[in-house]
């Protein structure tokens, strides 16, 4: 990040944490605010737990997993990065009539698979919720080549349980060969670049309530949005993955790949 942070190995022991504390008093800073995941806030609450420093998390991933708020900060930015990305691999799909297998990140959800699936018209979204087997991605491919479509997009994320997209698109192959396959992985991309309005407005919004929460006595919790109205949410809820939560969009996509 810009503020230069990093995993510490050091911080994963008691030890370490303590050293984290004495450095906090020892540059007398009253509060910490911590941006990130459910590593992150694993180690906030470790922290805060062992020695009552008062902590504030904000939800900082591109994965958006986190419980607690609707969108995390990151997610409309790097979903908007792929369907950009995704739009213009379409244009040589078409011309040469190809099957692209593109993987977006995600970690061990299907967030990001999911909603750029949908935007992007993908004829299948390979995702750990989705419950696609390579048979049922196969059986999609052919009824949308019945369908004299002239391209197929399959979005792949990278933890689905087959495997990354180069592993699906092997797989696939090895059933039917007919398909003139191509693979895109996305990867760091998704990561960088100038954060979108939604995600500028969305972190603003996050701050002020991690300062206003400091300042109220609230600690050990995540700042989040909920039906957009700003919520504080345990440290130890907040990273409980609510991928489970994702029923919607995979019926939504199924629907609309056919």
């Amino acid at each position: 990040t810009i503020l230069k942070s990093a995993r510490c190995e050091a911080f994963r022991t008691e030890e370490g944490r303590r050293k984290a504390h004495q450095a906090l008093l020892e540059n007398e800073v009253d509060a910490l605010v911590v941006i990130g995941g459910n590593g992150t806030f694993t180690g906030a609450m470790l922290l805060a737990r062992e020695t009552g420093f008062p902590i504030i998390g904000l939800p900082g991933t591109i994965d958006n997993d986190l419980s607690g708020t609707d969108f995390t900060i990151g997610f409309d930015t790097a979903t908007n990065t792929v369907v950009e990305a995704v739009d213009k691999i379409r244009d040589t799909a078409d011309s040469h009539n190809r099957l692209f297998f593109v993987e977006v990140m995600g970690r061990d959800s299907g967030f990001i698979a999911l909603n750029t699936g949908i935007a992007t018209g993908a004829v299948a979204v390979m995702t750990p919720e989705s419950g696609l087997s390579i048979q049922d991605l196969v059986d999609i491919l052919n009824l949308g080549q019945a369908s004299n479509k002239t391209s197929s997009i399959v979005i792949v994320a990278e933890g689905h349980p087959e495997g990354g997209a180069f592993e699906i698109a092997t797989k696939v192959h090895a059933i039917d060969n007919k398909y003139e396959t191509r693979v895109t992985v996305l990867g760091h991309l998704q990561r960088g670049g100038d954060p979108s309005c939604a995600d500028r407005v969305l972190a603003s919004r996050m701050g002020v309530a991690a300062v206003e929460g400091l300042l109220s006595g609230k600690k050990s919790v995540m700042a989040g949005v909920v039906n957009d109205q700003l919520v504080y949410y345990p440290f130890e809820e907040a990273v409980i993955n609510k991928t489970a939560t994702l029923e919607d969009e995979v019926r939504i996509a199924k629907i609309l790949s056919i």
